[in-house]
Order: structure tokens, then sequence, then C-alpha cells
């Protein structure tokens, strides 16, 4: 991630998305690209907006239950049946492609999304799928990307230790607050899982926070993923125990991984969860090796993060589904018509239907 992904990247994304939104460009690819379906993924949802001129690097990751509410309503409007992961698989597996339709999926266990996201989906009466990393209940995950944030944000210096060499950033304006997020992102994402939650644990503890304390004041407990899972609107997913990215661990790791999460998730809410989620989803976090491990551990669908629609090939990948982001940078109808139309991935991965090495 570098300063231009962080600051002026969304601004260069809308202004090409308007470019091709309103001379109705996307139109004439609609027909080709809108495929039979879409998976919606989603983060955290809140009350309010995030402000838009502050330091807030995961913006992406939250949007407001108002605009989950209108993306609803559009949804319908727009004559797609919204729909759970079982019945994506059974209109992809059969073929039924007599209506569109989408599904809408919420990854990690975050307690907004009981608090702000249950109520929207519950008012629709729409199904939806939770996607829950165990170590979020259990109050052991290292929400590091948030503490990284929440860090940078409440300093004007950040002294830190990456790989051995020690570096300063003085973070005493916004710009520079993105400059170090940038830096420090990039190299903790390049790290062995242990290694970069070992080092946001010692910069949590150095800067005065408690990784602990954020991921139980932020998840949901098991209490609340058994109201949820009682309710018949709710499909609750495996994400793993500790949303490592899968990819930089070795296959039995993988296993023990996937496996205990749905092992625990089975006894502690009484459901044995069929569909899964990759942490993080992008090609550097999971790829063939993963979905062919899933698929023979016999969940029925898994997701990644990979932008695209549904067609009818993925029939044959469903180990390896893409999904559509509702981002917090594009919370606008507009936006929502324009991705369903599957214009802007049909262009982002040049005109390929199928992406799953």
């Amino acid at each position: 991630m570098t300063l231009l992904s962080s600051t002026t990247k969304p601004r260069l994304m809308k202004a090409a998305l308007n470019t091709l939104y309103y001379p109705q460009l996307y139109r004439l690819l609609q027909p080709g690209w809108q495929g039979v379906g879409a998976v919606f993924t989603l983060h955290h949802v809140s009350k309010t907006p995030t402000d838009s001129s502050a330091f807030a690097p995961n913006r992406i990751l939250d949007i407001t239950a108002d605009f989950l509410d209108q993306t609803l309503t559009l949804v319908r409007q727009s004559g797609y049946d919204i729909i759970t992961l079982d019945e994506v698989r059974r209109r992809l597996v059969e073929k039924d492609f007599s209506r569109k339709f989408v599904s809408f999926t919420l990854d990690d266990g975050y307690l907004d999304n009981y608090l702000n996201a249950y109520p929207v989906f519950r008012k629709h009466n729409a199904p939806f799928t939770i996607y829950v990393a165990t170590a979020f209940p259990n109050g052991d995950a290292i929400l590091w990307w948030e503490l990284l944030e929440r860090i940078i944000a409440g300093q004007n210096r950040i002294d830190i230790d990456l790989d051995g060499h020690p570096q300063v950033f003085e973070t005493t304006s916004t710009i520079a607050k993105y400059q170090a997020w940038d830096t420090i992102y990039k190299q903790l994402r390049k790290m062995p899982e242990q290694q970069q939650r070992a080092m946001i644990g010692v910069l949590a503890k150095q800067y005065g926070m408690d990784a602990h304390q954020h991921c139980v004041e932020h998840s949901m407990d098991w209490e609340i993923l058994q109201t949820l899972a009682n309710d018949d609107l709710v499909t609750i997913g495996a994400h793993t125990i500790n949303h490592f990215a899968l990819r930089k661990l070795p296959a039995d790791k993988v296993i023990e991984e996937a496996l205990n999460s749905r092992d625990e998730l089975e006894r502690r809410l009484g459901k044995k969860p069929r569909h899964f989620s990759y942490p993080y989803g992008d090609p550097g976090s999971a790829g063939p090796r993963e979905f062919e491990i899933i698929e023979a551990l016999g969940f029925d669908t898994a997701t990644t993060t990979r932008k695209a629609m549904l067609y009818p090939e993925h029939a044959r990948h469903l180990t390896a589904l893409p999904r559509i982001s509702l981002n917090g940078d594009y919370q606008s109808d507009h936006f929502t018509r324009l991705f369903l139309s599957g214009a802007p991935f049909a262009l982002s991965n040049r005109f390929r239907k199928m992406n799953v090495s």
C-alpha cells in the first residue's frame, strides 16, 4: 500500500467509476458481464459515517446502517432475490438462473454487526451470513489493522522496529499519518502471522493500548452469536480461528485453522457451519492450495474477496467464489447499481470471468 493508494486512489477510482456511470457506458457491458448473481461482503456497520477528512485508513471496511438499509431496498427494487448461501449453491449447481440474486455476508464477528446490521436485515426480512473467526468471541483475536490505525491516530511520533531496522515516523499531520500507515502496514502484511501479531502487541503496549480489551469491546460474544444462530435469517459460517492469511501457513495449519473453527462453532452454537470465508481473501492470502483443502474438508462453499460477479462456471469452483465489497468509500446507490452491472469488474479482470489461481 502506497501513499497514493491511501489518500488519492479512492478519488481516482470514483472519477473512473463515474465516467462509466453517468454517460451510461456501463450498460454496454452489463448484458454480458452482469452474471447470474453476486455475493456482497461487509465488515463494520456503524450508526454514523466516518469523517471523510479524518485519518481513517480502515474506512473502506465501514458502512453506515442507513446505507445498508438503502442498499437492501435498491437490490429488491432492482428485481434481485436476496438469498442464503445454501440457495446460492443450489442455484449454481442446478443451473437455476431464472432470477438474478444477491447474498449478503459479513466477515469476522464484530459487535456492530449485531447492534447495527442485524436490525436492518430483520426490517427487510433479508437473510445474511456472518463468518466468525472464533478468536473474536473468545477475546483472543489481535485486530492488528485496527490497533495500528488507533495507535497512529493518537500519536505525533511512532517509534518501531521493522525487521531489525528501528524507524521513527513523525505523525503530526494527516498526510504524515498515512505515510506511516502505508509503510508499517505493508511490512506487517509481509510478515509471518505470529511475528506480525507479536509486533503489533508490542506496539500496542508501548502506546498504552490493551489488544485483548480492544477485541472484547468490539466483538460479539457467544451469547449474542447464539441469539443470531437461532434466527432462521442468519447463517453462521467459519472464518478460521485466528484470522490468519492461510497462504502463509503450512497445509497442516490451514486444516487446523479451518477445522477447529468449524468444530468450535458447532459445539458452541449447535449447528455445523457449511460455509467458509478466507481471511483477507485476496490472492496473496488464499489460492488453489487453500481452495482444495477447504473443499476436501467438506465445506459447501467458500468465499474470497476477489471482485467479480457470479457466473454459471462458478458451479465448478464453489470454494473459490468472488465477492463484491460494500465499501465505505462508495456509499451511494449509483455505485451499487454500477457494481451490480458487473462492468467495473469486467474491466479490472480484463474480461475474464474466472480467476482461481
